[in-house]
């Protein structure tokens, strides 16, 4: 895959879809602009999606396995594992304060109580209503609940139904199995290899094929059916946000990967970037993971363990979401006339913390978490009706932070690791000497 050339094609996609969705938008009401977005605009677009939603499943697993058997003891799997776990909960703590604090700087909501009698809070207060026992099974589930769910009964169902965790659960098993069986294996480790091969030759053709006119059709889509109109009245609410993820993008992402990674922040980025455009046209971390999985191995990170953190990360990690719960949550307490006390900003750092671990990377999941966090605070979940008209573009800009965070993590542990085992040479090289 030329990926120079790639990403020139995938950016000048993503500002044509944005243009031309935004001139659709100001004629939405018009029959050729309705039927141009229902039937090319959304059917190329969900074709695109399909097409990378096809590969996940098998992706993930094999990449899991190659992951493990490539680690080889797995005790230093479990040491890696929990590298990146202290990484994901470090860095979305992180993110959520930033974007509590820049939202207690500017205070988007101050003097907006009137968006509070606006028809998309009763709207969404009927979808609440609808939608609670949906909620309730993906979202609040108790801490045993969660543990119970990391393990498979029906790995097959699990993979059926896109069970992440459950999928990387197996998969461990399976690679830890086939390290303990040694030689014996030989012929089922060739075959998980070989079909790594297939995945990665058929990734890098719909890449080239079909990401960019996939990347337009879906850009213009989401932007002819929210536009830049929405961002009139939460427009300040829009941009700290934005801006909480610019920071959390370039200061933390950037600083991180330059000392803890010992890595160009600028190279990483430019490296990056097909991965980042595809994450912000699908707002799906998953759909993203066969696209951000090829690019960390470029850079030259460890395939096993770019194989093992960022599927992981694509489940766990969710930087950009907990930055729209921190905003948002000021946001709404300020529209409602609420001062959060201490003890309440530090419940909402700790609840999207650990909401985030189990939560599914697909569009959207973060308001089901955010209705979470505002209940536990005492305010009204309907209220996020006000923020659904441009939540689609920012699900977008936070799906390229959450993956970035994902590739930051295992560039990171990859550059630990090789330190290890050069620090463990040593030695060896002094007796030579």
């Amino acid at each position: 895959m030329k990926t120079k050339n790639l990403s020139i094609k995938i950016v000048i996609a993503l500002v044509l879809g944005i243009t031309v969705g935004s001139i659709c938008n100001i004629y939405a009401q018009s029959n050729i602009v309705g039927w141009t977005d229902q039937y090319i605009f959304n059917v190329i677009g969900q074709i695109f999606l399909n097409l990378i939603f096809m590969l996940v499943v098998p992706v993930v697993f094999v990449s899991i396995v190659l992951g493990v058997v490539g680690v080889g003891d797995p005790k230093l799997l479990g040491g890696i594992g929990l590298k990146a776990l202290t990484f994901f909960l470090s860095t979305t703590a992180l993110a959520i304060t930033i974007g509590i604090a820049l939202a207690l700087l500017f205070k988007p909501g101050a003097g907006h109580s009137d968006l509070l009698k606006s028809e998309d809070v009763n709207k969404y207060e009927q979808t609440l209503k609808e939608q609670n026992s949906a909620e309730d099974s993906a979202a609040n589930q108790t801490f045993d609940q969660t543990l119970i769910n990391l393990f498979p009964k029906n790995p097959i169902q699990a993979m059926t139904e896109g069970n992440m965790l459950q999928i990387i659960t197996f998969a461990i098993f399976i690679g830890v199995g086939l390290i303990m069986v040694g030689s014996k294996a030989e012929v089922v480790n060739r075959f998980f290899l070989q079909t790594n091969e297939v995945l990665m030759y058929i990734i890098t053709m719909i890449m080239n094929v079909f990401a960019p006119i996939g990347t337009f059709a879906l850009v213009a889509h989401a932007f002819t059916g929210a536009g830049f109109g929405a961002i009139k009245q939460l427009g300040m609410y829009f941009f700290i946000v934005l801006l909480a993820l610019a920071v959390h993008f370039f200061v933390v992402y950037g600083s991180a990967v330059k000392l803890l990674g010992k890595y160009s922040p600028m190279n990483f980025f430019k490296a990056f970037m097909p991965a980042i455009t595809v994450g912000f046209s699908t707002s799906s971390s998953t759909a993203t993971l066969p696209v951000s999985m090829n690019c960390t191995k470029k850079m030259g990170v460890r395939p096993e363990i770019a194989s093992f953190i960022q599927p992981l990360g694509a489940t766990i990690n969710m930087d950009g979401t907990a930055i729209m719960q921190g905003v948002a949550t000021i946001f709404i307490a300020q529209i409602s006339g609420v001062d959060l006390s201490l003890g309440q900003l530090i419940t909402v750092v700790v609840i999207a913390v650990v909401a985030s671990i189990g939560t599914a990377g697909v569009p959207g999941v973060g308001l089901i978490m955010l209705a979470m966090v505002l209940n536990a605070v005492g305010l009204n979940a309907a209220a996020i009706g006000i923020i659904l008209g441009i939540d689609r573009l920012l699900d977008m800009t936070r799906t390229s932070v959450n993956i970035t965070g994902d590739a930051a993590c295992a560039l990171i542990v990859s550059e630990s690791e090789q330190r290890k085992l050069n620090k463990r040479a040593l030695p060896k090289q002094n007796a030579n000497a």
